[in-house]
């Protein structure tokens, strides 16, 4: 059984939760609030740096803190503890509890086609579940962990 804290980053499918932007105690959270921490009130400069810098890549500022605050704001807590934000129609994570296991690799049903992903989603969850097969779920986890999810 792996450890309960690689289980509390990897959902069933082997995806890096700790490394998705959806995180609440990842990376990208806590980078994002940092950098909109140190940003402050920098619409104002954005605005004025147009003309003083004669650089209409501020004018894009006000959409980048669109995104930076949405980053800031995330709250899943994984797909152990929560329901998936990024993939609505995954079946991976009931699935595995139906089945007591705790990635798919370990049904021996595997590989099925009742996982709820689109073609490339598909093709990545097979290869991570081999891959977990092969190596085991903590050479996986410490091979990708610090590797970005993207």
């Amino acid at each position: 059984m792996p450890h309960t804290d690689i289980l509390s980053k990897l959902g069933p499918c082997g995806l890096n939760c700790s490394k998705c932007f959806a995180y609440k105690k990842g990376e990208i959270r806590k980078l994002s609030t940092e950098l909109k921490k140190n940003l402050g009130n920098f619409d104002v400069y954005a605005e004025r740096f147009v003309e003083l810098l004669d650089e209409d890549d501020f004018k894009k500022y006000p959409n980048f803190k669109i995104m930076l605050n949405h980053f800031t704001n995330a709250t899943c807590m994984g797909c152990r503890e929560d329901s998936c934000k990024l993939f609505k129609s995954c079946k991976v994570k009931q699935c595995s509890k139906n089945k007591s296991v705790n990635f798919c690799f370990e049904c021996s049903e595997f590989p099925c086609s009742n996982h709820g992903f689109d073609e490339h989603l598909e093709k990545r969850w097979l290869v991570i579940q081999n891959k977990m097969k092969k190596v085991g779920v903590e050479n996986y986890f410490m091979e990708i962990k610090d590797q970005t999810r993207y």
